[in-house]
């Protein structure tokens, strides 16, 4: 007999089915015994009762503790006081795996636990049905991007991961055994998407894991994070790939809501309606609010706090983007391309959601002599980067793409107070269990 969900039973009254899940209760009510078995989509809710109920099944689910494993046969009735609406009569109840006792962590108590508790009983945490809801945003995303890019013809690859050398600077790179020689994770696939556009790829997007080694103790970073990636060649404007990253972000935010509705997730109501274009503010701008004008210094984390609540309270603007950087805050980005009529600002941008940082990209500099001139402005030796180099000897297109922290964007969408709560087996300074 094939395995039935929870989720639909409710269209099989009278009929005979097989579900399987954990044990989340029993309770014996003299002549009755109410067990509620859970599976990936819900409970359901089984009913045993005394002179109809083969009275072993009663014996097996009294010695049972909570989160053990069942398999249930048994006949869906229609019951107004039961879960869904159905109860299940079983005619069979098998044990399929014994819970330990006690449970280190609670799957449907009320009373909450610290987030370290639930990181360390991860698999327990993540049994619970509104920790799951995230994830199931996260999917519902991770298929609205991949859509969205596709329909503007890109095409999803794949990078390396152990690397050379790094694109961001050496001081957040991960070092590695390589065999006979040191290699590094990668912080981002950067130089090869680049290399992908003079290979003639034109249109590319990647979504993997990424790489940092900063010792950031905070809500927003993580050491192991998902980057989804975006480069397109033949570009005119830093305003071409704003208006690309603003539509994808649109499109994907759109199609995530209508899947989560259909599927009935209590999330689908609290995604925002994405309208786009989203406003501009150019960096210099941003500088006079916040009372700090030149000071040609990156955002901090209260920077962009308060330029959020700004750009929300004063614009209506909850994504925004902050555009053209100046080349003394980006000078470490080498491939970054100055502006031909203002070398000292960049055609760099960061998309933000409410204050947080969720993009950063630009037009990269596609011309050779230029790049090695940012090379030495940023103090990097151009001879370790043979591979990357050799890509614009030999024709380089116009370029430029993004960089996107998908764990952010989860994380403020599901509403989570901690964006290590947006990833299964999260990663930070110091955590590598489980």
């Amino acid at each position: 007999m094939p395995r039935r969900l929870a989720r639909e039973l409710g269209a099989l009254d009278g009929q005979t089915v097989r579900i399987g899940g954990h044990l989340e209760d029993y309770r014996a009510l003299g002549g009755v015994a109410f067990a509620v078995v859970r599976d990936g989509t819900g409970a359901v809710q089984v009913t045993l009762k005394k002179g109809a109920t083969d009275p072993a099944l009663f014996a097996l689910l009294e010695g049972l503790p909570r989160e053990s494993v069942v398999r249930v046969d048994g006949t869906v009735r229609r019951s107004e006081k039961a879960r869904r609406g159905v109860e299940l009569v079983p005619t069979a109840i098998e044990l399929l795996s014994r819970s330990e006792v006690p449970l280190p962590l609670g799957v449907v108590d009320k009373v909450g636990a610290e987030l370290d508790t639930r990181l360390n009983h991860r698999v327990l945490d993540l049994r619970k049905p509104a920790v799951r809801q995230v994830f199931e945003l996260r999917g519902a995303l991770l298929s609205g991007l991949r859509h969205a890019f596709v329909a503007r013809g890109f095409l999803e690859v794949e990078t390396p991961k152990l690397l050379r050398q790094g694109a961001e600077g050496g001081s957040t790179l991960f070092p590695v055994e390589y065999f006979e020689e040191r290699a590094y994770l990668a912080q981002s696939p950067q130089l090869y998407k680049q290399m992908l556009m003079s290979a003639g790829f034109e249109r590319v997007f990647e979504i993997a894991p990424a790489f940092r080694a900063e010792p950031s103790d905070t809500v927003r970073h993580i050491t192991e994070f998902t980057s989804l990636d975006g480069e397109m060649a033949y570009i005119d404007s830093a305003e071409e790939l704003r208006t690309t990253l603003e539509e994808i972000v649109r499109d994907a935010v759109h199609e995530a809501r209508a899947g989560l509705a259909a599927a009935g997730s209590p999330l689908a109501a609290g995604l925002p309606e994405v309208a786009t274009p989203f406003p501009r503010f150019p960096f210099r701008e941003v500088e006079g609010w916040l009372g700090r004008a030149g000071a040609d210094r990156d955002l901090s984390t209260e920077d962009e706090k308060k330029v959020g609540e700004i750009a929300e309270k004063e614009h209506g603007a909850p994504f925004y983007f902050l555009t053209d950087f100046p080349t003394a805050v980006k000078i470490s980005t080498f491939y970054a391309r100055r502006q031909d009529d203002r070398p000292d600002l960049t055609g760099y941008f960061d998309l933000g959601y409410r204050g947080v940082e969720l993009a950063s990209g630009g037009p990269r500099e596609h011309r050779l002599d230029r790049l090695l001139d940012n090379f030495r402005a940023a103090g990097v030796d151009p001879a370790g980067f043979p591979g990357y180099l050799e890509a614009f000897r030999y024709g380089m297109p116009p370029h430029g793409g993004w960089g996107f922290g998908l764990d952010r964007l989860v994380w403020l969408l599901a509403g989570v107070g901690n964006i290590r709560e947006a990833r299964l087996f999260p990663r930070d300074r110091y955590r590598l269990e489980p």
